[in-house]
């Protein structure tokens, strides 16, 4: 049994960030019905241009990643008769998720108060662009602008000189992650209400994530008074130790150390790479020794790493004591054989997905595809004990597609 079998989530929210939540809870094992635009659906049902890469046809990723696993609902929230049936919905959840700005859940009569005039015990969980507070907080964004400009990973990321700045990785990267914490704060408001009766209001920005995601190097610049700077492309990594740095292959490729001892694994980096010798050099005798002589180090290095490809080096450093990986790219980290060994990518319908990311009992994630649009508007209206003929009158209407 997953841990949140038997819980029912409502969202009603579009694109990527709270969608990805909704996508993690379900995974986590609760029902969630997603209430999409009536007539269009979800926005990100749309998106089929990625960068160089374009999706034709289904299934299609876009939609899949976040909304796995869910149910659909189209129902237009403006008309009377949309509102008794998301008034309905809300009376038997547990959980109510949205990503509609505040002018907008005041307009569609949706907002924390509406909600829990409706069912006093539920959870209100809302992802915003900048928080529920301060002058912006009625602003909208997305994970380019308040998780990774504003959040400070960009400037972090882009070298001083550099033609431009330093674009996300990948779609939804400052997304998935904000969802990710979005869920957790709704699995803790779901034990505090099962402790206490209370229920609460969880909110999770894309700013604060990304403030989050860079707490560690946010906490150090505000303690010394500068900012975190970036490394020129090419650069190793720590001035003070070779063991902590990235080192390019023959084939163009590079491999990481990050081994914070460098004393420890010493010796055995230098067999690993035919020059056992350098294990008894006195420029590296102890790890005092090997900082003052980084630089020395790095080149040495360098030049062993280079002369091999990744995969050889791969293959070698199997066996390496200290902590190393190769520097992948997309599509080989979803072919990675230690992600398969612990089930990091599920099938989920007719596509592989990356599963969300916590595991219980060490069984893999069930991921489910995400909901042809307005799929399951039949089933979930006749679970609330409408009949065909009530049904066909709200289609008619337009109130549900």
């Amino acid at each position: 049994m997953r841990p949140l079998e038997g819980v029912r989530v409502l969202e009603v929210a579009m694109y990527g960030f709270v969608p990805s939540a909704g996508g993690v809870l379900a995974d986590w094992g609760a029902d969630v019905v997603k209430v999409e635009h009536a007539v269009t659906g979800d926005p990100q049902r749309g998106l089929r241009q990625v960068g160089t890469m374009r999706v034709d046809g289904d299934p299609n990723p876009n939609i899949e990643h976040a909304n796995r696993g869910k149910r659909s609902l189209g129902l237009d929230l403006s008309v009377p008769e949309g509102k008794e049936v998301l008034e309905a919905l809300v009376r038997r959840s547990d959980v109510f998720l949205t990503s509609f700005l505040p002018g907008a859940r005041r307009k569609f009569g949706i907002d924390v108060d509406d909600v829990r005039a409706v069912n006093p015990k539920i959870v209100y969980a809302r992802g915003s662009a900048l928080g529920p507070r301060g002058l912006e907080a009625d602003k909208g964004g997305y994970d380019m602008t308040a998780f990774w400009a504003r959040g400070g990973t960009a400037a972090s990321l882009t070298p001083p000189g550099a033609d431009g700045m330093v674009s996300p990785p990948g779609p939804a990267y400052g997304d998935t992650i904000s969802g990710t914490n979005l869920a957790g704060g709704i699995a803790a408001a779901l034990f505090r209400r099962e402790r206490t009766g209370e229920p609460s209001v969880v909110d999770v920005s894309l700013f604060g994530s990304g403030l989050w995601a860079m707490g560690h190097g946010i906490a150090l610049s505000m303690h010394v008074g500068e900012p975190l700077v970036a490394a020129p492309p090419g650069a190793h990594g720590s001035p003070r130790n070779p063991l902590s740095g990235l080192y390019a292959t023959s084939d163009g490729r590079y491999l990481a150390f990050v081994m914070l001892q460098p004393g420890k694994f010493w010796a055995d980096v230098c067999r690993h790479i035919d020059r056992p010798e350098l294990a008894d050099d006195p420029r590296f005798a102890d790890a005092e020794r090997i900082a003052a002589n980084t630089a020395e180090a790095v080149g040495i290095l360098r030049e062993a790493i280079a002369a091999r490809t990744l995969a050889e080096w791969t293959e070698r450093f199997a066996t390496l004591a200290g902590p190393w990986a190769p520097v992948q790219d997309s599509l080989q980290a979803g072919n990675d054989p230690q992600a398969r060994a612990n089930d990091y990518i599920v099938k989920a319908g007719e596509l592989e997905l990356v599963a969300s990311p916590v595991q219980f009992d060490v069984t893999a994630t069930a991921a489910g595809p995400a909901p042809e649009f307005a799929a399951q508007t039949e089933e979930i209206l006749t679970e609330l004990g409408l009949d065909w003929d009530r049904i066909i009158a709200l289609k008619a209407a337009g109130a549900v597609t």
